[in-house]
Parts: structure tokens; C-alpha cells; sequence
């Protein structure tokens, strides 16, 4: 009998913290349900580097994670770089475009939204501005060579738009 009430009180406990989680994620998806949706992917069948979108959070926040339009959605995805701007083209989630008039900054860091590498240098997180909001959205290459050469692209096309 003592196993079995400490079998369920260890899943009452569970529950509750899963509980508390989806809840606290609801409440963050309605303080941000003023964030207009995203562009509209342009149609292309380019593909670019493979890795994982991180998250996209609020600029200079990085544990601010932001929960509408699935932009806090991990997930495996690759990222191609064209002169309309950026698209994450991920697995399980919406795709994320970004135009390259709305792109600020990029640069390479060291965490972004729950995720942290050992490496300084190990995410790819792109700044840009989307319906007054300045946000950071973090990548993670497969490849570590893939990180200065997509830097750089990112840097050109910003500096191009």
C-alpha cells in the first residue's frame, strides 16, 4: 500500500508541474497575442543549411521566448538565405520568413531561449524588427563551418536591403 501511494502522490506532483508549465505557456501566448502574423513565406524549393531553429525571443531578452505564431517552437530545420530575406524551413512547425528589410543585425552567441553551447560562438541569432517589436531568433548549424560563412551571408544581405 505504501508503494502505491508513493507511486501516486510522485505522479500527482507530475501532473501538477505539467500543469503549472502549460499554463504558464498559455498566459504568455495571450500577453503576446497583439504580435500580427508573420509574412508569408515566399514559395521556393531552396534549401540551406541544416541545423535547428533554437527560438525567437524578445531582442536582448534571451530567456523571453516568444509563444505566438509558433515562433517558440524548437525544431529541426534548415536555413536559406535569399535576396527576399531569411526562411527557416522547419519539421513539425510552420516555416519562418523573414524579409530583408526587417533584418537588423546578426551575430554568433553563446545561448538563446533554454539553449546554451559550449562553444561561444555556437548559435547563429538574427535580429529584426516585426510589427514594432524588436526580436532575436536563434539558429543552431549542423555544421560548425556552416556558422561564419552564414554569418556573413546574413551581413551581406543585410547591408544590401
Amino acid at each position: 500500500m505504501k508503494a502505491f501511494l508513493g507511486v501516486l502522490g510522485t505522479l500527482l506532483v507530475l501532473a501538477a508541474g505539467y500543469f503549472g508549465m502549460y499554463r504558464g505557456w498559455r498566459n504568455r501566448q495571450s500577453r503576446q497575442a497583439d504580435l500580427a502574423p508573420l509574412p508569408t513565406a515566399p514559395e521556393t524549393t531552396t534549401r540551406g543549411v541544416e541545423g535547428v531553429y533554437v527560438a525567437t525571443t524578445s531582442a536582448g531578452d534571451w530567456m523571453d521566448r516568444i509563444a505566438v505564431h509558433e515562433l517558440g517552437v524548437r525544431a529541426t530545420a534548415d536555413l536559406a538565405v535569399s535576396e527576399a530575406g531569411l526562411i527557416f524551413h522547419r519539421q513539425g512547425a510552420a516555416d519562418v520568413f523573414i524579409p530583408a528589410d526587417h533584418l537588423t543585425g546578426v551575430r554568433t552567441d553563446r545561448g538563446i531561449a533554454g539553449k546554451v553551447t559550449a562553444e561561444k560562438s555556437g548559435l547563429v541569432v538574427v535580429t529584426w524588427t516585426h510589427d514594432g517589436r524588436e526580436l532575436d531568433t536563434g539558429f543552431r548549424p549542423r555544421r560548425k563551418a556552416d556558422t561564419a560563412a552564414l554569418t556573413a551571408s546574413i551581413s551581406t544581405l543585410i547591408g544590401a536591403s
